[in-house]
């Protein structure tokens, strides 16, 4: 019998790879590697970029030997659509309320040209923090858990979410997008547009972190992912 891909998962901005720690509990059985963004982190000075986060996407999928499902969840989607186009092994794509960007297009410009409210610029220093975080991120989440991710925020690099991508992974990969229809991140109009690049659209009645409130529904998604890019 043929093994399921691997799953490889990708954190948005400000999160790490602790952000999944829920959703991997679900995945008992699944083969599961998670990627950590250098873009976030807690010294401002040593944040790497949009490309530096594609770059490392590219090198966990790369590494890995057989077929794999890549799940991004919001900015995670750039690098990733920037990072694994044209890598033989991916047999799927999978977008959490994420960024589902084309060529020459970028976070900033996907959100307006201008900086949400909730965003906490530091232009100088070359990062942004976040306002609101609970309300943004954690709406439906349950108190414990979400001031413990709230504690674990780190700072995100300005210039990555205005630089644009060179590549669209999804133009030559199977794509899903998972509408999170409660989300206080991305408007749920803008997921919808984003989601016309997918070939196919599932939704979910949640905040912007459905790894925490709802991790066995999206498991179950992305357990179907799985079997359906098994070859």
């Amino acid at each position: 019998m043929t093994s399921p891909p691997t799953l490889v998962l990708v954190h948005g901005a400000w999160h790490g790879p602790w952000a999944w720690d829920r959703l991997v509990d679900e995945l008992a059985g699944v083969e599961v590697r998670r990627v950590a963004l250098p873009s976030v982190g807690p010294d401002p000075a040593a944040l790497g970029d949009l490309y530096a986060d594609a770059v490392a996407v590219r090198s966990v999928v790369a590494g890995i030997d057989g077929p794999v499902v890549v799940c991004a969840h919001s900015y995670g989607g750039a690098p990733v659509t920037e990072g694994v186009a044209d890598l033989p092994n991916v047999a799927g794509l999978v977008y959490v309320c994420a960024f589902q960007l084309d060529v020459g297009d970028s976070l900033a410009a996907a959100v307006g040209g201008a900086p949400p409210d909730w965003w906490d610029v530091h232009e100088a220093e070359g990062y942004v923090d976040t306002l609101r975080p609970r309300e943004i991120f954690y709406a439906d989440v349950d108190e414990a858990a979400a001031e413990a991710s709230i504690a674990q925020l780190g700072h995100q690099s300005l210039v990555a979410l205005g630089q644009p991508l060179t590549k669209a992974a999804w133009r030559g990969i199977p794509s899903t997008y998972v509408v999170c229809e409660q989300d206080n991140a991305i408007p749920v109009i803008a997921q919808e547009a984003m989601a016309q690049h997918s070939k196919r659209v599932l939704r979910l009645p949640t905040s912007h972190s459905p790894f925490l409130s709802r991790p066995a529904e999206l498991a179950q998604i992305l357990r179907a992912e799985l079997s359906a890019a098994t070859p």
